[in-house]
């Protein structure tokens, strides 16, 4: 499949909310879901920050220090708060409730707005008179005099308890900030206080711990306020859980933030979303961390026993999926998808995982796939992989014990899918031979070219899809539109009475995925996230699929000069009645004849104005992106599924299907160097160091050219360049021909060329001009 940039389908993954367990009792109403999680990938920090690392002690003999209350401080009315009577309770609290995904996709809307969630009390706060002013001036003074009184008492103060902590950093104390938008919280003072938490001695910084595990044992009666969800955010972001010796406080926080109500995730998410890049990676960043090392701890003895734990990771991962909701609700996001990838995960048993959630979908055993935004483009292939190779055998086997119960005699034939088709009749015939053996769509891929010896072993099967993509997408062929200036295919709107070869085309792109095909396909990223609209095929045959919401950002990366100038007719500050004389129609040429469709009943006689003008680009671009396109995506989304139907689907971002089916945009030549193997040549052959001299030192798109060359595309499978299984073979020819590629085995056939500039001069005239020779 394949995939690109898009907007967060509201097709994703399940709210990260998770109900606390009083509250399930109760059976609340249900409250309306989290926006949908989206997925990406990020490897944990290399180390702890600057300052710190080594000044705190393990947790425990933190805790064995906290015998009683501190002393409250002059002038202060904070409510008591219990101490951690010892390790055993900070351990063995409840655990929280797991948010499992759905095993069907469910279509929300973000919330955007306070309206959507009840509006907390704000009770009377304490009064932090320190202005971050005051604070650096008393940090810069205690760094020259050596006397930290000033800032201990501030740190003591400030981290004592929830509402000390809200106050510290409210911009203005009496003011509630009851929106969803805005936290209320001074950023800026927030990052200059754990900014230099980190560079001060170390009492102090086990003083702020202490204030934690105090603050997280208070006995919660009743609904958290706003300000307690303040203090969850801003103790989210300190750096000391960077730190091993901090995870079991963090995992307490986490656990406790992972519990909260959904209506409370849904202001944590937003006001994330604010937080700068800056700020909001190492958040990820942290979290990962906690999970890879939870899984593969360097020092098991620094953690309580996993029996004792299990709840730290599912805690972690509904955290991570808040920052995944909160990057999802900006445009563009504060982070890559892939930055919330976790390649530890690569190493753990995935099947398992994968049955695991088959199995216990809505219950409450942990899957890292309720969360599959953690799981890489890569762990996620091989999921698929398996997946599709156990249909495979499944399938084979029941074709040989039909065979058997009505004793004929089995054929090995049967358990491939043979297509045989003739080269004069490419497409007709595997149109014939697809619909004819339907049945065996799941089997392993075989195919011969009538009239040509040979056995198939991956060469063929690759030369038929080159072959027959080739033809289809021929602007001729009349099923595709190429736009130049976006350099994509994008479906033909024209009307016909079959649209079967759609579905072909849809199908060739299941067996690509299927048995690991990369093709040379060039479809906009919304046809990815059409793929998905749904996931899974619906039971039902009158549910619309292949239908998704679209912006003017999915037009523009198919007709950027129409997205443009809808775009202009939005932000038009003159009478767009009478300027533009429009209405709400569309006109489109099909076989030289101009058609007119209403974009609405009475369309025709509906002006565009200044008020309704932003429903008139949304009927537009959902005309031309989904409705007039309507039947032939059907067929091409039908044709799909009818090969990858897999729950393995939902796992998948529409970017990612677009990866598995074309392979990635990002070249790695030192790669492919390190990857190469040689027939005839040696790597330090004369020839060869010329060779990759001259490929490193080419410019992007003549090293695109040359893997378009010699594979039959310029993107790189999931695996990497080390899965092209790129060969260089000695050519015995004449130096003044030009090298040969066979794309069939990704085979670069060089003549042993003299010099540098020889090749050089070969290889260019080569690669710029494959189109019609060279190729075979």
């Amino acid at each position: 499949m394949s995939e690109a940039d898009r907007v967060p389908s509201p097709a994703a993954l399940p709210a990260v909310a998770a109900t606390a367990p009083e509250e399930k009792k109760g059976k609340e109403p249900e409250r309306e879901k989290l926006p949908p999680i989206v997925s990406a990938g990020a490897s944990a920090p290399a180390g702890l920050d600057r300052g710190f690392k080594g000044q705190i002690s393990t947790f425990s003999s933190v805790i064995s220090t906290v015998n009683q209350k501190k002393e409250a401080t002059e002038n202060r009315s904070s409510p008591t708060h219990p101490v951690f009577p010892n390790i055993k309770n900070v351990r063995d609290l409840p655990p929280i409730s797991l948010d499992v995904r759905q095993k069907q996709r469910i279509s929300t809307d973000p919330l955007s707005s306070e309206m959507k969630a009840p509006v907390l009390p704000e009770p009377i706060l304490p009064v932090q008179p320190k202005t971050m002013k005051d604070f650096l001036e008393d940090v810069e003074k205690a760094k020259s005099s050596g006397d930290w009184k000033t800032v201990y008492d501030f740190y003591l103060t400030t981290f004592d308890s929830f509402p000390e902590l809200s106050a510290a950093f409210k911009k203005d104390a009496s003011a509630s900030f009851n929106t969803i938008e805005d936290s209320g919280i001074n950023a800026k003072f927030v990052n200059a206080v754990y900014d230099a938490l980190l560079n001060t001695p170390q009492d102090i910084q086990k003083t702020v711990l202490k204030g934690i595990i105090n603050s997280l044992l208070q006995d919660w009666k009743g609904p958290r306020t706003k300000d307690d969800l303040r203090a969850y955010f801003i103790l989210l972001q300190n750096p000391q859980f960077n730190n091993t010796s901090t995870y079991v406080i963090y995992a307490h926080l986490l656990r406790q933030t992972a519990s909260l109500v959904e209506a409370d995730h849904h202001f944590l998410a937003h006001w994330f979303k604010k937080l700068s890049q800056k700020r909001f990676k190492p958040l990820v960043e942290r979290l990962l961390q906690f999970i890879s090392l939870r899984l593969f701890p360097a020092k098991p003895e620094e953690f309580p026993p996993i029996s004792k734990c299990s709840w730290w990771i599912p805690s972690a991962s509904k955290v991570l999926a808040l920052l995944n909701t909160a990057n999802s609700l900006v445009h563009p996001p504060l982070i890559p998808y892939t930055d919330f990838y976790n390649s530890t995960l690569d190493h753990i048993d995935l099947m398992e995982e994968y049955h695991t959630w088959q199995s216990f979908g809505n219950s409450h055993r942990f899957s890292f796939c309720q969360y599959p935004f953690v799981i890489s483009i890569a762990a996620k292939k091989i999921i698929i992989q398996r997946d599709s190779e156990q249909q495979m055998i499944s399938i084979a086997r029941q074709s040989l014990v039909d065979k058997v119960s009505r004793r004929q005699r089995p054929d090995m034939n049967m358990l491939f899918l043979n297509m045989k088709v003739r080269r004069t009749h490419l497409v007709s015939d595997s149109l014939d031979e697809l619909t004819r053996k339907r049945a065996d769509l799941k089997k392993k891929l075989k195919v011969t070219f009538v009239g040509e010896a040979g056995l198939d072993m991956g060469g063929l099967t690759k030369e038929w899809f080159l072959l027959l993509i080739r033809q289809i997408f021929h602007p001729d062929y009349g099923m595709f539109t190429y736009h130049k200036d976006s350099y994509c295919h994008w479906f033909s709107s024209f009307k016909c009475d079959n649209y079967s070869e759609f579905r072909l085309v849809g199908i060739l792109m299941g067996l690509a995925v299927y048995n690991s095909i990369t093709l040379d396909i060039r479809f906009p990223p919304c046809c990815y996230k059409k793929l998905l609209s749904p996931p899974i095929v619906p039971s039902d045959q009158n549910t619309p699929v292949g239908i998704c919401s679209v912006t003017t950002d999915d037009l523009c990366q198919i007709m950027p000069e129409l997205a443009h100038g809808l775009s202009e007719l939005l932000s038009y500050e003159g009478n767009v009645e009478e300027d533009f004389y429009s209405t709400f129609q569309v006109f489109q040429e099909e076989f030289g004849i101009i058609k007119s469709y209403n974009l609405k009943p009475g369309g025709d006689k509906i002006p565009v104005t200044n008020q309704n003008r932003k429903e008139y680009v949304q009927l537009y671009i959902d005309f031309l992106l989904n409705k007039s396109i309507y039947k032939q995506f059907a067929a091409f989304y039908y044709g799909f599924h009818s090969v990858c139907a897999s729950n393995a689907l939902m796992l998948l971002r529409p970017e990612e299907v677009e990866i598995l089916v074309c392979g990635s945009p990002e070249l790695d030549m030192h790669a492919l160097q390190r990857s190469t193997q040689y027939d005839g040549y040696a790597k330090t052959d004369l020839t060869i160091r010329y060779f990759w001299d001259v490929v490193l030192g080419f410019p992007l798109d003549l090293q695109k050219k040359l893997l378009h060359f010699t594979t039959g595309s310029d993107r790189v499978p999931v695996g990497g360049m080390a899965d092209l299984n790129f060969k260089i073979s000695k050519n015995e020819t004449s130096t003044n021909w030009l090298p040969v590629a066979h794309t069939c085995f990704n085979q670069l056939c060089l003549p042993p060329y003299k010099s540098k500039k020889d090749l050089k001069q070969k290889l260019i005239i080569g690669i710029s001009n494959s189109e019609g020779f060279g190729l075979e």
